[in-house]
């Protein structure tokens, strides 16, 4: 890949629903670019980009994978993305940095849920995208229907390219309607096709969508308008042109037909990619901040390089690998790389173009290179690269916030010294993960986009740094708090032959507005308690509270007012007034009408309508309550609160619910009284639980 022109790269994030075929195709391209001499199937565990153990395990992408290879003249930088939702924090990082999407639509299924939400993705980066029906050749596939379904569904500016000749086992190639050649395949995985002329029986077809192909084409350039509104024949090389600017500005869609293991339809691919798809040069420039200012990051090998680092991954060989790409400049491995977010410059080892798991070595790297760089030590996902002196900084990647938690528990003691730096590393490679130590309830809590990735993350902790968990449902953070005034006395009197130990307090215990916390007032009079042993009672209270009294969670929003007691010259001391004061709020809170509390969240959740009617029935039962249903495009958004504990498994729930069509978010809202039955039952399985601790 030596001697590369930013005019003649192509970068191209793979994207679609999962089972649409995405690794198949790269694999394909690979195979007919002359990359690898045997094409691999995702069934028999050895394609080229699903090289991760787990993605063998499962036979689904969960990594973006980068195989950048040569084409034409053209060399193309090609991440073949996941398509489970689970993912999406891979398949957004690769779509931000690639110039185009390819979306894979499966033949069968036409647009799927995941598709949708790429699509929304893509239009927030402004990339120019094709679509590739696959799988034309399966039984009940229809390249009609599948285009119907993306103009329905997408946009009415997505449009055929390619018709394909014949249908299902029928499927044998595809005609170009613009140039009106058609390609013939031998079939088999075979790369041997024809080239011939239109079939006579798909004459009519080729001539209707060609037309409205260059109707739309010409809307990209006003003089080829004019030409064409005055009837004019326009040159084939003129069609080619626009057709090219169409699709930078996002004006046309192309749609190509194929079918990745028959090996059908993928030179074509590949060659409108390397015709039609935009060059970094042709994308506009890119927003950063500099020194408080917005500046753009312009698409010019001359200028100073700066890049973004989009991807960690470890390999168990090279070590970290940070994936980038370049935006503007060039550099060479000779020169130090400067890591703006963390003010710190880094030595270069080199630089490796890869394709999967393997690598080559080259020396500089230009405008539009998507590259990765081993050992980095400090650079982490959506930093930006640059060189000493540069300060501008492209904006940090946007990741949804995780949804799906579960506790975990070092199996040994071995695995809790070990945890910390494993998590550290898997949450570096995957800002999707959450890793947290929650206060209240000392859950080791972890979190993620679902389920499969949860359990994913955890074998890579296991297989990769040795640490074995065990995994829970997260403990509900409650507390306790009351609703009317007590007072109690607390009096410790020990005598063990010497010196003996007396503290006595009297507290009145008060509640407070919610969130307000707790405060400690001293009232006492007289001197019945000498000031120095008021702040022994107030530790003792504070220390007492953290622990409640009715099912051992923290107590909250009261006041304590300390308005009695006595001492003993001799006898009292710190240690006995602490206990006195926790054993007078224990009293007094006992007293004072204790209630349990339970954190509420704020949800909202999108849908099809279909489904709006289903997910407030579900809300219902889970005692949540409706706050609104709003409009967002083709979706609906349904606003509820919720009691925290009834949404810990919501993430699998809801894509069960909706056929993987939903997505939410969560944040915390507030803290409200648990209802009698239910506070029951929990105020007994802490009683339980503290049986068993003591036994």
């Amino acid at each position: 890949m030596a001697n590369r022109k930013p005019e003649d790269i192509r970068s191209i994030a793979v994207v679609g629903h999962g089972g649409a075929g995405k690794t198949s195709l790269t694999e394909a391209m690979l195979f007919d670019s002359g990359t690898i001499t045997r094409m691999g199937r995702v069934e028999d565990k050895n394609t080229v980009s699903d090289f991760d153990q787990e993605e063998q395990k499962r036979s689904i992408s969960i990594n973006s994978s980068l195989c950048s290879f040569e084409y034409k003249g053209r060399t193309l930088h090609v991440l073949d993305t996941p398509g489970f939702a689970d993912f999406v924090g891979e398949q957004r990082s690769s779509m931000r940095v690639a110039d185009s999407c390819l979306f894979a639509v499966n033949g069968n299924s036409g647009v799927e849920v995941q598709t949708l939400k790429l699509w929304e993705f893509a239009a927030d980066f402004k990339s120019a995208v094709m679509f590739y029906v696959s799988r034309l050749d399966k039984e009940n596939a229809s390249f009609e229907n599948a285009v119907n379904d993306i103009q329905a569904s997408i946009s009415k500016n997505a449009l055929p390219l390619y018709l394909p000749i014949g249908s299902e086992a029928s499927f044998t190639g595809v005609v170009n309607i613009l140039t009106g050649k058609s390609y013939t395949y031998k079939g088999g995985g075979s790369k041997d096709f024809a080239e011939g002329d239109v079939p006579p029986d798909m004459a009519n077809a080729v001539t209707s969508a060609r037309e409205a192909l260059i109707e739309k084409v010409v809307e990209a350039d006003d003089e080829l308008m004019m030409r064409y509104l005055d009837g004019e024949d326009l040159p084939p090389d003129d069609i080619l042109g626009a057709v090219r600017k169409a699709v930078a500005s996002r004006i046309l869609f192309p749609i190509i037909p194929g079918s990745s293991v028959g090996n059908i339809g993928v030179f074509q691919i590949m060659d409108a990619i390397a015709d039609y798809l935009p060059s970094p040069l042709d994308m506009t420039p890119r927003g950063a901040a500099k020194d408080d200012a917005e500046v753009e990051i312009a698409p010019d090998i001359d200028a100073p390089f700066t890049a973004l680092c989009f991807k960690i991954m470890v390999d168990p060989y090279v070590g970290k690998l940070s994936f980038v790409r370049v935006f503007s400049g060039k550099l060479t491995s000779d020169q130090t790389i400067y890591n703006v977010n963390r003010g710190e410059e880094e030595r270069i080892s080199s630089f490796r173009i890869l394709r999967g798991k393997e690598g080559t070595e080259t020396k500089e790297i230009i405008t539009g290179d998507i590259i990765a760089i081993p050992k980095l030590d400090s650079t982490v996902v959506g930093d930006t690269l640059s060189v000493k002196g540069q300060t501008a900084r492209f904006p940090p990647i946007q990741f949804p916030r995780p949804v799906y938690s579960v506790a975990v528990t070092p199996k040994s003691r071995a695995d809790e010294d070990k945890l910390g730096n494993a998590v550290r590393k898997i949450l570096d490679e995957d800002k999707t993960l959450d890793f947290v130590k929650h206060p209240e309830t000392s859950d080791s809590i972890l979190s993620g986009m679902g389920d499969m990735h949860l359990d994913i993350a955890m074998s890579r902790i296991k297989d990769r740094y040795k640490v074995d968990l065990d995994t829970g449902t997260p403990k509900v953070p409650y507390r306790e708090t009351i609703k009317k005034t007590a007072k109690a006395q607390g009096k410790y009197k020990k005598q063990t032959g010497g010196r003996g130990q007396y503290g006595d307090v009297h507290f009145e215990l008060s509640p407070r507005e919610k969130g307000s916390g707790v405060t400690f007032e001293d009232k006492v009079v007289g001197g019945v308690v000498p000031k120095n042993f008021i702040p022994a009672a107030e530790k003792g209270l504070r220390e007492a509270s953290a622990k409640g009294v009715i099912a051992g969670y923290p107590a909250v929003d009261f006041n304590c007012a300390i308005f009695d007691g006595s001492y003993h010259d001799v006898d009292s001391s710190e240690m006995a007034f602490k206990i006195a004061a926790s054993m007078a709020f224990k009293k007094a809170f006992a007293e004072a009408a204790p209630i349990l509390m339970e954190p509420i969240v704020n949800m909202a959740v999108m849908v099809p309508e279909d489904y709006v009617g289903d997910v407030m029935g579900d809300f219902n039962s889970r005692r949540g309550r409706i706050m609104g249903v709003d409009p967002d495009g083709k979706m609906q958004v349904v606003k509820a609160q919720c009691p925290q504990a009834e949404t810990f498994r919501y993430a699998i729930i809801l894509r069960s619910m909706t056929s993987g069509r939903g997505s939410f978010t969560m944040e915390f809202s507030h803290y409200e009284e648990v209802p009698a039955e239910i506070a029951k039952k929990i105020i007994e399985a802490a009683e339980r639980e503290r049986k068993e601790e003591e036994d």
